[in-house]
């Protein structure tokens, strides 16, 4: 493929999205933007690119912008933990994946990497590393989030099988880095402790890495993905415990010693999710977050590793860009 081919990228003003379009301007792609009129677009500065704005839900903006496009990276998404109306996020993640495959598939688009998420896979307290071979029943998701991406990865498996779409799936874990605006629920993780407000954690697992290496494995999977497969991309396995450690030892605070049972905290989840009612702003702590921690959310990118040449950095690469770029932005105060 020619690195002078339009691609066209969706939810590029978020945090992936816009890594995504950072790697392929580097790979000499002919860069399309699609974003919502409503966004900040302070994550396309310095990118060479088209920008058409539009909504997943509106078919006639999709069309304005997949109009001679060869490939599409579908990574718009809503990655939230809490929402007034869940059936929102299922909305967006779900029929709007519908919709951009379905026009996707109508014009004729060579190649798709379609961003989902290890949400979509099952993990549970004793796993060790979960692979692509462990996907999740929509039943068994918890939340509104990883239902709805349970649910579009299922949507878009089936349009590969029946109907032929081109389309590479690619898994990130946690990433971490620059540009992420909201921020992500990891992002505030990040910043609460950099700030000496996380006094405490829960045992947990998870999986963390740099958003530019996720970028890059966006990339190898349109080279070299296999269509209709999925590829975990991910970075290093730890605990909470020794991300918040990690943090505290990057910007010269105390690491929190206190470690707090989940069930303790669903009282404090419920009081703040009832004045998120009331204000509209995301809690901090959510049931539905609370409930995933009792899982040891640990992957394995042994696969896009085999057969993409995907090599992620130490996550501390991604850890520190992101404590650098909050800290310039004014989040750490």
């Amino acid at each position: 493929m020619a690195s002078q081919d339009r691609v066209l990228v969706t939810g590029a003003s978020g945090f992936i999205g816009s890594a995504v379009a950072c790697a392929l301007q580097e790979r000499g792609f002919r860069l399309r933007l699609l974003v919502r009129g409503t966004s900040p677009r302070r994550n396309l500065a310095g990118l060479s690119a088209e920008i058409v704005e539009g909504d997943l839900r509106d078919e006639a903006s999709l069309a304005r912008a997949l109009d001679g496009v060869r490939h599409v990276f579908h990574v718009a998404a809503d990655y939230r933990l809490w929402s007034r109306d869940p059936a929102a996020i299922e909305r967006t993640n779900v029929e709007g994946t519908r919709n951009v495959m379905r026009a996707a598939l109508q014009r004729g688009v060579e190649r798709i990497v379609y961003t989902s998420s290890v949400a979509t896979l099952r993990v549970d307290a004793q796993t060790v590393a979960a692979t692509e071979d462990e996907p999740l029943a929509a039943a068994q998701a918890i939340g509104a989030y990883k239902r709805s991406k349970v649910l579009a990865e299922r949507l878009v498996e089936q349009m590969v099988e029946r109907e032929g779409l081109p389309a590479v799936i690619v898994n990130p874990s946690t990433p971490v880095g620059a540009r992420d605006v909201r921020p992500t629920p990891t992002g505030r993780i990040i910043v609460e402790a950099a700030g000496g407000r996380m006094p405490a954690f829960v045992e947990t697992g998870l999986n963390v890495v740099n958003v530019e290496d996720v970028a890059l494995g966006h990339v190898l999977a349109l080279e070299r993905g296999r269509v209709g497969e999925r590829y975990i991309l991910g970075g290093d396995n730890l605990s909470l415990r020794e991300l918040l450690g990690e943090i505290a030892g990057l910007t010269g605070r105390r690491a929190p010693r206190v470690q707090l049972p989940v069930a303790s905290l669903f009282p404090l989840a419920c009081a703040a999710e009832a004045v998120a009612r009331i204000t509209g702003r995301e809690p901090f702590l959510t049931t539905d977050g609370l409930k995933m921690s009792r899982n040891r959310m640990h992957f394995s990118s042994a696969k896009a590793q085999r057969e993409l040449g995907y090599a992620p950095r130490a996550h501390q690469h991604g850890l520190q860009a992101a404590l650098d770029w909050f800290a310039r932005e004014g989040y750490l105060r």
